[in-house]
């Protein structure tokens, strides 16, 4: 296997010199957040792209995934945002694609075409993105995911034209949460583009045993992302070794299914100490012998 860290940690910090850390830090890869301070799909152009895959090729560092799942760059038309959202959640999760109003949803499906656009533009294979996003008060689940098919069709043939994987990330407290959600929308929609990108931690925050979901979830997984997850197993992002989760039978398990691509180290709410946070991220992978 080869590990790589993304960027949605490092929002404090420049792509470019991000770049450089994790290069010294000793990863294989990168994942690119598509969105503010990093690369904005809305508003890098060919130079900014030629730019970044300059200093990859520089650093020896390949591109684990496209991060398209954050997005800032893009405020929401709408102002009734309390009353459609009373428990707030990430700001990074509007717009989505089951907003209430269908100009935002317009919005996250025109940003994730033009991601794809741009990580075929990087020379990547995938992009991530949110599993519909959080769901409106005064809108039913069928109705959203139905909302989410559409989008989701749209974006599927622009993956297909420009040959970039699209991969749906699970998350807690978001449409879709579980595997069995994940499989019963992928069903929905015919297109050998679309997959899963298998976040370990999301999984076991959502009650589930990542282990014995990596043979359930093969066909259609090309990308992982790891980070512990605290006892109670609330959705909190954890540096590996300080949660719960058996990161080492997690791993092993992994790879004696005989995948040998990227899994990324996520661990965005460590943006106050993103640089010490990827090295010691990977003191772990290599005190474990995984690196």
């Amino acid at each position: 296997m080869q590990f790589g860290f993304s960027t949605n940690a490092f929002r404090g910090h420049s792509l470019e010199a991000t770049i450089e850390t994790l290069a010294d830090a000793g990863y294989d890869g990168i994942e690119i957040l598509l969105d503010t301070p990093h690369l904005y799909p809305g508003d890098a152009d060919r130079a900014d792209v030629r730019q970044v895959r300059k200093l990859l090729d520089a650093h020896d560092l390949a591109i684990s995934n496209c991060n398209a799942f954050m997005l800032s760059a893009i405020e929401r038309s709408e102002t009734s945002h309390q009353a459609d959202y009373p428990h707030e959640t990430a700001a990074f999760h509007h717009p989505s694609f089951i907003e209430p109003d269908a100009t935002d949803r317009r919005a996250r499906i025109e940003h994730t075409q033009a991601a794809l656009e741009t990580a075929a533009a990087l020379g990547a294979s995938r992009i991530s993105i949110q599993p519909g996003g959080p769901v409106p008060v005064d809108k039913s689940d069928e109705r959203a995911v139905e909302e989410f098919v559409d989008g989701l069709q749209t974006v599927a043939a622009t993956a297909e034209t420009v040959g970039i994987d699209v991969l749906i990330e699970p998350e807690p407290e978001l449409l879709v949460e579980t595997s069995e959600q994940f499989l019963d929308l992928v069903d929905r929609i015919d297109s050998p583009r679309v997959g899963c990108n298998f976040d370990a931690g999301h999984f076991y925050a959502s009650g589930e045993d990542p282990v014995a979901l990596i043979d359930v979830l093969a066909e259609y997984t090309c990308h992982y992302h790891l980070e512990d997850i605290p006892a109670d197993r609330t959705h909190d992002h954890t540096q590996l070794g300080e949660g719960a989760m058996d990161i080492d039978g997690f791993l092993g398990a992994l790879s004696d299914s005989g995948y040998d691509g990227f899994v990324t180290v996520e661990l965005y709410p460590y943006e106050a100490t993103a640089p010490e946070t990827a090295r010691g991220a990977m003191e772990y992978l290599e005190d474990h012998g995984w690196v």
